[in-house]
């Protein structure tokens, strides 16, 4: 009896993708900061049409839903223009930011319908959170718009990142819920960038990386999350997403990336088919 070969995999565009349009940041978080963020850091070489390109054509194949990160996002110069450009395609939008400072503007902007929230929290005490960011009074500001959020009735999910011993996150997490943010999880810091203790491998990732995921950094480059920006597959800019996601380099990739039972640590909760902040699609982006 001959038996047919196998048809291959049909390449799977993800329905998520997370936009590193800066490196620049008010925080250093010196001993966690995967993208090595901070107050001298520029946007890169993905210009605002650049960024509004690929957004347009994320819509046309596929893409769902889109994360402004950083750095902090807010901080690039034409992130109101990219956040609209990205609602008129069709696309949900989440915002990852420290929440350190918010214009009034972009409170108008965060309160439009299929905008969401993301941000990152330490500890409920000011001492230990500024011990992560690096910059004196951010816990203070944070706290107050993740305060202010709540208020606004904004969707808003919260990360935690356990960096050192004995940091206070579940008192942090229920000092969250008790100011009524609905999502709150912890996860620890992840070997990349500012947090890396050994050379960056694919043992370090969730398992869930270019699983209906993938990131784009500043210079263009796709990775298959933030974190995993130390597997490149190839560049937006110059070659475009469909040239990206059917090629070979991105499925080889893919496969590479040792995939995880839901119950293993650091990619929860296992029902929501996403990383943490909860009902985002991606890893704990770490500030």
């Amino acid at each position: 009896m001959t038996i047919a070969p196998e048809a291959p995999a049909t390449p799977v565009v993800p329905a998520f993708l997370e936009l590193e349009i800066t490196g620049q940041c008010q925080l250093t978080c010196p001993a966690l900061c995967y993208a090595n963020a901070g107050p001298t850091e520029g946007h890169g070489s993905m210009s605002g049409d650049d960024w509004m390109r690929l957004m347009a054509e994320a819509a046309v194949i596929g893409v769902k839903k889109v994360q402004f990160i950083g750095g902090e996002p807010t901080l690039h110069p034409q992130f109101e223009a990219l956040v609209n450009h990205a609602l008129a395609c069709g696309l949900d939008v989440q915002v990852y930011s420290n929440l350190y400072r918010v214009r009034r503007q972009h409170w108008w902007l965060f309160e439009r319908p299929k905008v969401s929230l993301a941000t990152s929290y330490y500890s409920d005490v000011a001492q230990e959170h500024e011990r992560v960011t690096g910059r004196q009074g951010s816990h203070a500001a944070t706290r107050a718009n993740i305060v202010q959020a709540v208020q606004r009735r904004i969707p808003l999910q919260v990360g935690i990142v356990e960096v050192f011993e004995g940091q206070r996150t579940a008192a942090a997490r229920q000092e969250l819920l008790a100011l009524g943010v609905r999502t709150v999880n912890v996860d620890r810091v992840r070997s990349v960038g500012r947090g890396e203790i050994h050379v960056p491998s694919r043992a370090d990732l969730c398992g869930r990386c270019a699983d209906g995921r993938a990131a784009v950094m500043t210079d263009g480059t796709v990775t298959p999350c933030v974190l995993g920006r130390f597997l490149p597959t190839g560049n937006a800019k110059s070659d475009g997403l469909v040239t990206v996601f059917f090629g070979q380099r991105w499925a080889d990739t893919a496969a590479s990336i040792p995939r995880r039972p839901a119950s293993a640590d650091g990619c929860t909760p296992a029902d929501s088919n996403d990383c943490d902040p909860a009902n985002t699609e991606a890893c704990d982006p770490a500030y």
